[in-house]
């Protein structure tokens, strides 16, 4: 989120109506944090392999590739 330190790491098929979710507050999990921009975001042909690829990158290796790879820390 911008303005926090917060990563939303989340599977869809429609990236314009979640990312408004979330900035309109739709979303009350996600509304302190607001504005959300995007910042990375994969493809995956299947919603299983979607799952998976979210799995791992909520895992320490997949934060540890976010820092390096997407933040460049």
């Amino acid at each position: 989120s911008m303005g926090h330190q917060h990563v939303l790491n989340r599977s869809t098929n429609d990236l314009e109506r979640r990312l408004f979710e979330h900035n309109s507050g739709k979303s009350k999990s996600t509304n302190r944090y607001k504005p959300w921009r995007v910042i990375y975001t994969e493809e995956h042909p299947s919603e299983e392999e979607a799952r998976l690829r979210e799995k791992y990158l909520k895992s320490k290796n997949g934060r540890q590739f976010l820092k390096k790879e997407v933040f460049k820390e």
